[in-house]
């Protein structure tokens, strides 16, 4: 539901900005803590944890490169606040990231698959990250690897109206992770969150 009213607001906000060719780029994305792992979400078996804890944010972005192939590279950062459902005090984590996106146009209409990899630090360790690490004897870390994968549609191609052809809507898989060990000793410990989004250009 918070990953709804957030696309709404999202919604307003683009379509007051507007769209145009440009190198900026601005995602709004609210969404909820799912009990599976990153692989599990993936193939489709998504669900909900049962701590229910959500989340909201923001990440601004800058082109780097538009390659010759229908691929684009940003520079990303956020700013999320983890919402922790009265388990605990809500806090804020940021975001640094690089993100590559595949734009896949067909049927005048024009889809983008994400792949975005980078650090996570959370002024908290997050709820289900707690939980996690209790019941596979795991550590924590307020650092963690942060991945992410999203799929989004055109919001103008859907719709027809020009001036939103670089707002975007859709999903995104937002993981963190200590990558088995590697950052902090956190070999299975991490949280992976279901996120409604809008992202536009200007």
């Amino acid at each position: 539901m918070r990953g709804l009213q957030l696309a709404a607001l999202a919604w307003l906000t683009c379509n007051a900005l507007g769209a145009s060719e440009s190198h900026y780029s601005l995602r709004l994305a609210g969404g909820w803590a799912d009990h599976h792992d990153f692989g599990q979400i993936l193939s489709l078996d998504a669900g909900y944890h049962h701590a229910d804890t959500a989340l909201i944010g923001i990440d601004g972005g800058y082109l780097l490169h538009r390659f010759e192939l229908p691929f684009e590279l940003y520079a990303k950062g956020g700013v999320y606040r983890y919402l922790e459902n009265g388990h605990q005090e809500d806090f804020f984590e940021t975001t640094a990231y690089l993100k590559l996106y595949y734009n896949a146009d067909f049927w005048d209409q024009r889809l983008r698959i994400g792949l975005a990899e980078g650090g996570s630090y959370a002024f908290e360790i997050p709820m289900v990250e707690k939980l996690e690490a209790q019941e596979s004897r795991d550590n924590n870390s307020k650092f963690l690897n942060y991945l992410e994968v999203s799929i989004d549609a055109s919001v103008g191609k859907l719709l027809h109206v020009i001036m939103l052809e670089q707002t975007y809507i859709g999903w995104t898989l937002k993981h963190r992770s200590g990558i088995y060990g590697l950052i902090n000793n956190v070999r299975r410990g991490g949280s992976n969150y279901n996120m409604v989004h809008i992202e536009t250009h200007f």
